[in-house]
């Protein structure tokens, strides 16, 4: 992995977490999902007509990403109302990682080497243990449920993006329809969520940073093996983390720090592997 999209990808860790905080900090947790995924929709539907449409053969791939995506993002809502960022979001994010490495191989025949699995074997392990001892188990089946779904939508889209021949046009086209069948979905299944001013003002925040972050990690999926990017990517809950603690109060204690010292050891370990 060469050391400028390392360092694109670190960028669209602590952008991710950053949006991902947004979403903790809201009073209704559904309405700023909701309207985080709108704005990215509104904001990728803006720049659209001026890049080349990605090639047909990518669309089927696009359109498996926009129901996947659209399950993410309601499920990130309720992992939020359920649990702390510090115990949903490690899980979310630190097991999407390995079983996108397990699977990256099969799926596009990447053979990793012994120094790129170490990397990726600690800053998954590392990121697991950062919720050892949690003990809302709503949380945890809605977090884990989620990193199933993680994995399954970085895979797709890892493909997609490569046949695409338009990378930043494959992330904006999927962003639309997201939006729109993310809204959708929560309104049939009886969602009445509140927004005011100040939740649609971060939502731009926020649908701009989840396309940015989004839109870098697949561009660095294009330049490099999946498997390292989809860990690198998932640095995002050290961020998450420090931002949990700045802005929520919450605790973090010995175990933690020592986890996010295996996190840190990984990424360098993955930059020289």
């Amino acid at each position: 992995m060469s050391l400028g999209v390392f360092a694109a990808v670190l960028a669209a860790a602590l952008v991710h977490a950053g949006w991902n905080l947004l979403i903790k900090g809201a009073a209704d947790k559904l309405a700023m999902t909701l309207s985080v995924a709108t704005c990215a929709g509104l904001i990728a539907a803006a720049i659209l007509p001026f890049l080349p449409l990605p090639v047909p053969a990518s669309w089927p791939y696009l359109a498996a990403s926009v129901l996947l995506q659209s399950v993410y993002y309601l499920l990130i809502a309720r992992a939020y109302r359920v649990a702390d960022m510090s115990l949903a979001y490690p899980l979310m994010r630190g097991t999407a990682p390995l079983v996108v490495a397990l699977c990256g191989a099969a799926v596009f025949g990447e053979t990793l080497g012994g120094g790129e699995w170490l990397a990726v074997g600690l800053i998954s392990a590392g990121i697991a243990a950062l919720a050892l001892g949690a003990a809302r188990s709503a949380g945890v089946a809605t977090a884990l449920l989620n990193a199933l779904v993680i994995a399954s939508y970085t895979l797709v889209d890892a493909r997609g993006a490569r046949l695409s021949e338009a990378p930043a046009a494959y992330v904006l086209l999927l962003a639309v329809p997201t939006g729109a069948v993310t809204v959708a979905t929560a309104l049939a299944g009886g969602a009445r969520p509140r927004f005011d001013r100040r939740t649609l003002g971060l939502g731009l925040v926020g649908g701009a940073a989840t396309t940015l972050s989004y839109g870098i990690a697949l561009w660095a999926m294009t330049r490099a093996p999946v498997a390292p990017v989809a860990a690198l990517r998932e640095t995002s809950i050290v961020f998450g983390l420090l931002g949990g603690r700045l802005l929520f109060g919450e605790r973090i204690g010995g175990r933690r720090l020592a986890a996010v010292l295996m996190v840190v050891i990984g990424v360098i370990a993955l930059r020289l592997a």
